[in-house]
């Protein structure tokens, strides 16, 4: 059961030795608070109360009125038990069910809530979606007024734009985020979703896996330029580490043993299963030594600019880079992943397995996986076993034909 309380936070005095009187939002034995505009002095505040102060009995009334307002919106919460402390505060501060944020507000709140978790490329993209949203409705529109023919509309007004189907498609599931988050966080409702009649759909798969002996002119290089050896590393960094993404790559303290860690990419979209566990193996160990701040345990490249920059320059230096070796297949810092993912399939190692070092979900791939667990054990075979196999490809030759034939029926 969730409670709301008055109170002052000692360990959070002003300057000046005063307090702002909060507001404790307690459930699931977490504690939140939340921040009223009312200061007073330490000895000014008892039971709940404020007393010994000129204006007590205003400051009392118009807290009372606060902490009702929010008692109404926390009994609203139909199932309290399925949200924690921080979600029940993030609904409770907002107003509930409110017909009156627009579009726009909405897409600048999820942009907001992207880049504090670092997401800084996917909320460049809501920014885009509403941008071109506000073209189409020459100014902003109220999400209530959302209605599955507006989003059709839309759809057209895009593919106009002559655009490929796969950035219309994209746009749409953008957009969609941005409702079904306005949804969640209480601030509209529908009695018909606003894309029922739409269908999205999925990209097609890139295909930018690179064949073995591609893969090892890149692992086995010498480049001489800095940038270059930096691109290299990092691309292998992320097959070592089961296709690892760069930006949690750049985020990740590499100072223990066992790597632990979320997807930036998913972060608050999956539930359960969502934190990636395994043993950094010696090869990826080899090459954080060489660029790791002991201090941190973070990769230092000596880059001082913006992420997003950052990782431009990586694909640059990549592309640089397989055009020095004569590499004829299209290299980005996704190949490194897509490689993983590919060599561990054609080595056998079960889809569940490279799922979870791969940090992907796994709702689509039936029922048993809500049954069993992957443990850190089977991840490090799995990625040891594909390390091996690059390693030593040949030594996988028979077996891989062996399995291509079953699975294609020959033979």
């Amino acid at each position: 059961m969730a409670t709301l309380s008055l109170t002052i936070f000692k360990a959070k005095a002003l300057k000046d030795g005063r307090h702002k009187i909060r507001i404790a939002l307690r459930h699931k034995h977490e504690t939140t608070y939340i921040v009223t505009r009312f200061i007073i002095s330490e000895n000014q505040f008892k039971n709940g109360q404020v007393v010994k102060h000129p204006e007590a009995s205003a400051i009392n009334r118009k807290l009372r009125n606060i902490l009702d307002d929010l008692q109404e919106k926390l009994d609203s919460i139909k199932h309290l038990e399925l949200y924690s402390c921080r979600q029940i505060k993030e609904i409770i501060s907002t107003d509930n069910l409110s017909d009156e944020q627009t579009f726009s507000s909405a897409c600048s709140n999820f942009v907001d809530y992207l880049k504090s978790e670092g997401r800084d490329s996917y909320a460049l993209s809501i920014e885009r979606v509403g941008r071109y949203f506000r073209d189409f409705a020459r100014g902003d529109i109220l999400l209530s007024d959302l209605t599955p023919s507006l989003v059709q509309n839309f759809a057209a007004f895009i593919r106009k734009r002559k655009v490929t189907e796969t950035t219309v498609n994209t746009m749409l599931a953008q957009m969609k985020s941005v409702v079904n988050r306005a949804i969640r966080e209480w601030n509209i409702s529908y009695d018909i979703h606003p894309f029922v009649t739409t269908r999205i759909s999925a990209a097609p798969i890139r295909k930018l896996d690179l064949t073995v002996q591609n893969f090892n002119k890149i692992r086995e290089s010498s480049p001489e330029k800095r940038k270059l050896i930096m691109a290299r590393d990092l691309f292998c960094l992320s097959f070592y580490l089961g296709g690892m993404n760069l930006i949690d790559i750049m985020q990740t303290d590499f100072r223990k043993d066992v790597l632990e860690y979320s997807r930036s990419k998913t972060k608050g979209r999956m539930q359960s299963d969502s934190v990636i566990t395994f043993t950094i193996p010696s090869q990826a160990r080899e090459i954080i030594c060489r660029w790791m701040d002991k201090r941190t345990g973070k990769l230092d490249f000596g880059y001082k600019f913006t992420y997003h920059n950052f990782s431009q320059y990586v694909t640059y230096s990549l592309g640089d880079l397989a055009e020095e070796l004569n590499i004829d297949e299209r290299v980005t810092f996704y190949s490194a992943r897509k490689s993983f993912a590919q060599y561990a399939s054609e080595i056998g190692i079960p889809d569940g397995i490279i799922d979870y070092c791969l940090g992907h979900s796994d709702k689509s791939k039936g029922v048993i996986r809500y049954y069993t667990k992957v443990r850190q054990k089977q991840a490090d075979m799995a990625i040891s076993r594909v390390i091996d196999y690059v390693n030593n490809p040949e030594k996988y030759k028979e077996y891989i034909e062996l399995r291509s034939d079953i699975m294609m029926m020959r033979g």
